[in-house]
């Protein structure tokens, strides 16, 4: 049953995942076309966010997910982590732009930064960061295809991925902050369509971002699949017909998701205050209470359970 309960729950988290990244693509790519063509063609097909979502996800998501081997996903993932990196120098230098044109007009009344602002809204912003820094589904399936596994060389994988990723979430982060305060959109980038509109730098981080977005989908396909094969396949031997049909519905999944879900933030908080919290928190604190073999009142032990709760309340 424990099996069963966290592989529901890998596949849930990882399906609101993906659903919310091709959910941007909707959102943003149309934008991003249209930013590089001239004239009025708000009717064309290369417009419609609808459309442009179902191409992305049969010409490329659901060709890289159907690879059967994560490992094969490192290039596309370095790949998408370098466009990450210049989306954040983009942030660093416009910040630093913008500063600079508000000193020479003597306009920096609207310029204070305040260190925390309590509203309504702020209930979305643990799970949001429980959401984005969940790499746990993806744990095994790498540590199973490092070259020499073990638990000091997967830790520096963890610590390597995490750190960076923590890096640039937190850069973007404070500097698209500092950039608009309290403007800030829920999707940073739409501050910046809002104001730069026919910006090319913009336009450049705008793909940019749209591709590492894109081809992060197939790594986290990869888990929710696993997940799907191990609940209802296990007892079968392997067969490449039911790994494409698995793979082909849950491409189909999240396609009808991101297509019908009006939000990003209605699926950032449902899925991160509930299956990500439980992966993040709950979850790693009840297998080291079942596979521990200290006793209950031992330090470790009544941290576990600390930890376990904290979890549950968030």
């Amino acid at each position: 049953p424990g099996k069963v309960l966290v592989a529901s729950t890998i596949i849930i988290q990882n399906i609101g995942a993906m659903s919310s990244y091709l959910l941007i693509v909707k959102s943003e790519l149309p934008g991003a076309i249209a930013g590089f063509v001239s004239g009025n063609d708000s009717g064309s097909w290369y417009l419609d966010g609808r459309l442009l979502l179902l191409i992305t996800s049969v010409c490329i998501v659901f060709p890289l997910a159907l690879l059967p081997k994560i490992g094969f996903l490192g290039y596309t993932s370095s790949l998408s982590f370098f466009f990450m990196v210049y989306f954040a120098l983009v942030y660093v230098i416009s910040l630093i732009l913008c500063m600079y044109l508000a000193q020479i007009s003597n306009s920096t009344e609207d310029c204070k930064a305040r260190l925390f602002h309590f509203s309504k809204e702020s209930a979305y912003a643990i799970p949001t960061m429980a959401f984005s820094f969940l790499c746990h589904t993806s744990v095994l399936p790498i540590y199973c295809e490092l070259r020499s596994p073990s638990k000091s060389r997967m830790q520096n994988v963890t610590n390597t991925g995490i750190g960076l990723s923590f890096l640039l979430y937190f850069v973007s982060a404070l500097f698209g902050y500092l950039t608009f305060y309290d403007k800030v959109d829920s999707e940073l980038l739409q501050g910046y369509t809002r104001y730069l509109p026919h910006d090319m730098v913009v336009m450049t981080v705008k793909l940019g971002m749209l591709f590492a977005v894109i081809l992060t989908v197939p790594l986290i396909h990869f888990p929710a699949r696993k997940a799907v094969m191990m609940i209802f396949f296990s007892h079968l031997p392997p067969s490449w017909i039911r790994h494409i049909l698995v793979t082909l519905a849950l491409n189909a999944i999240i396609v009808l998701l991101a297509l019908y879900v009006p939000n990003i933030r209605n699926i950032f908080g449902v899925i991160g205050s509930t299956t990500s919290t439980c992966l993040l928190f709950v979850y790693p604190g009840l297998f080291y209470l079942k596979l521990s073999r200290e006793d209950f009142i031992s330090r470790q032990k009544l941290g576990v359970c600390y930890f376990s709760i904290y979890g549950i309340l968030i």
